[in-house]
C-alpha cells in the first residue's frame, strides 16, 4: 500500500513537500513516480525516479521547481514543490512501477500500485 501526505492550501509562490510511504511490499527495487489530476482533466505525469534514485525526469511544467527524491532504506518517496503556481492545483498521487529495476517511465500504464492521493490547492 502507498500512503501519500503533505498536501494543503498554499499561496502562489509557496512551497510544499509531499511524502509517500510504502508498506507491505517494498518499493526499493521499483521506479516510483508522482502524477496529478486536476478537476475535469486527465491524470498527468509530474516526476519519476529510478529504483536507485540516480535517474529522475520531470514534466516540462514543473522542471526547475519540483524535485523528486527517495530513501529506499525507509521505503519513502518525496516531492519537493517550490514556487507553486495556481495551475499546480490538483490531487497528487504516488505510484510504484510494475517492473523491477526500471529507470522510470512517464506513462501511468507502467505503474501498478497507487496511493490514495493528497490534495494540493494553490491560491493565486
Amino acid at each position: 500500500q502507498l500512503q501519500a501526505s503533505g498536501g494543503g492550501l498554499v499561496q502562489a509562490g509557496d512551497s510544499l513537500r509531499l511524502s509517500c510511504t510504502a508498506s507491505g511490499r517494498t518499493s526499493r527495487y521499483y521506479g516510483m513516480a508522482w502524477f496529478r489530476q486536476a478537476p475535469g482533466k486527465e491524470r498527468e505525469f509530474v516526476a519519476v525516479i529510478s529504483w536507485t534514485g540516480g535517474i529522475t525526469n520531470y514534466a516540462d511544467s514543473v522542471k526547475g521547481r519540483f524535485t523528486i527524491s527517495r530513501d529506499n532504506a525507509k521505503d519513502m518517496l518525496w516531492l519537493q514543490m517550490n514556487r507553486l503556481k495556481f495551475e499546480d492545483t490538483a490531487v497528487y498521487y504516488c505510484a510504484v512501477a510494475r517492473a523491477r529495476y526500471g529507470s522510470g517511465s512517464p506513462s501511468n500504464s507502467d505503474y501498478e500500485y497507487w496511493g490514495q492521493g493528497t490534495q494540493v490547492t494553490v491560491s493565486s
